[in-house]
């Protein structure tokens, strides 16, 4: 079964930098579209960003211009590059699947990640 880990998650001063990992683990011949969620204290989940196999990228709004994602097919890792971090970038952060484009075809999925925390103060 296929399974996501994330990392890179820590302390940073407002204006600094981090740069998040997710790692996808369970089919070598899968490449899998990727989005980024966060939550931070007392909120709902959001969506912070997408990207697929294919290189098409989406951003919320709020982090447009500030965060950055990007994808190593051959390593099925996807980033997220967080520049001019605010305090209200504070939050889990979560990588999902919810589909892998196979060499046998499309795999309906929905995989979520344990989460790094992000902490901006």
């Amino acid at each position: 079964h296929v399974q996501l880990v994330e990392s890179g998650g820590g302390l940073a001063q407002p204006g600094g930098s981090l740069r998040l990992s997710c790692a996808a683990s369970g089919y070598s011949d899968c490449r899998y579209d990727m989005s980024w969620y966060r939550q931070g204290p007392g909120k709902e989940r959001e969506f912070v960003s997408y990207t697929d196999s294919d290189g098409s990228t989406r951003y919320a709004d709020s982090v447009k211009g500030r965060f950055s994602i990007s994808q190593a097919n051959a390593k099925n890792t996807v980033y997220l590059q967080m520049n001019s971090l605010k305090p209200e970038d504070t939050a889990m952060y979560y990588c999902k699947t919810d589909r892998g484009r196979c060499s046998w075809g499309i795999m309906n999925l929905e995989v979520w990640g344990h989460g790094t925390q992000v902490t901006v103060s």
